[in-house]
């Protein structure tokens, strides 16, 4: 079928003491990796395909334990075994 243009992003929110109850809400601290301003939550519950033409330059990165948190919390919510 070929490859398609698209991307799974998750969003990016800002922390709120409520989502350290949920296992989708993965909290991240500003660093000059991320350039976030405050402490955020990635909430994988959220995920969305997006066309990467949409994708005009890159904000921030997130470090490589961080996205293995997310990854984790995909697959408790997609039931991956």
């Amino acid at each position: 079928m070929g490859r398609l243009p698209v991307k799974l992003i998750a969003p990016i929110t800002e922390w709120k003491p409520t989502y350290a109850q949920s296992f989708w809400h993965i909290p991240i601290e500003p660093d000059n990796l991320n350039n976030l301003q405050k402490t955020s939550a990635i909430d994988a519950l959220q995920l969305r395909g997006m066309d990467i033409q949409r994708f005009v330059h890159r904000l921030g990165r997130v470090s490589s334990s961080t996205m293995e948190e997310i990854a984790a919390a995909i697959a408790m919510i997609v039931e991956y075994q």
